[in-house]
């Protein structure tokens, strides 16, 4: 594996860029936050991506110590990457990355994909508290893990199990929380958000 390249600068942010400031890397690291993925799904959910760069990162996340390859057993017997403990440190950096671009949103382009759980981030951000929540959108539904520390922290499609809230909103009313023209306790009470469940995320919610 040809050897890393570097700013060469004595500077812990020159040294982290080091290492996920390549095109793309950080896009893995938010698709890898759902768990373990198969290439298929990884090129599938990063539109724009061709097989050889994405293939080319993921050799350099796992030579980097990001993530890993392993093989599913039988009946699956497919390859999966998935975050190392180090790579889900990075969890942080992309919510503040995302933090400080959601003004750079503005309105959804033409030639803009879109997937749903790639609102899943920016409403981590908005939850206070821990738990389970299924979130369903326009485009489909995922599942959030507030305050997880350990395993995905979000996945496609509902919830596995009895979420602790579960919440219904359009598109547009997420993509104003995405970009912080909105907070989720103003969208709650003005009806833009339903909320049901009895967690306690879901009866925090409901009093806000």
């Amino acid at each position: 594996m040809p050897p890393r390249r570097s700013y060469d600068q004595y500077c812990s942010a020159a040294r982290a860029l080091d290492v996920v400031g390549d095109r793309w890397t950080l896009l893995i690291v938010r698709e890898l936050l759902a768990g373990p993925r198969r290439y298929t799904d990884l090129h599938a959910d990063l539109p724009g991506v061709s097989t050889d760069v994405l293939a080319s990162r993921l050799k350099d996340m796992e030579r980097d110590g990001l993530a890993t390859r392993r093989r599913l057993p039988p009946p699956g017997a497919a390859y999966v990457y998935e975050l190392t403990a180090r790579g889900r440190e990075l969890l942080p950096v992309l919510q503040a990355l995302g933090e400080w671009g959601q003004g750079e949103l503005g309105e959804r382009r033409p030639t803009d994909a879109v997937r749903a759980h790639w609102f899943a981030l920016p409403l981590l951000r908005l939850l206070d508290g821990e738990g389970l929540v299924e979130v369903r959108l326009d485009e489909g539904r995922f599942h959030l893990r507030a305050g997880a520390e350990e395993g995905p922290v979000y996945g496609d499609g509902p919830a596995p199990g009895e979420p602790d809230a579960r919440l219904v909103l359009d598109t547009g009313t997420c993509t104003a929380l995405s970009r912080g023209e909105l907070t989720l306790a103003r969208a709650v009470r003005e009806g833009r958000v339903e909320v049901s469940g009895e967690g306690p995320l879901a009866k925090a919610l409901r009093e806000v």
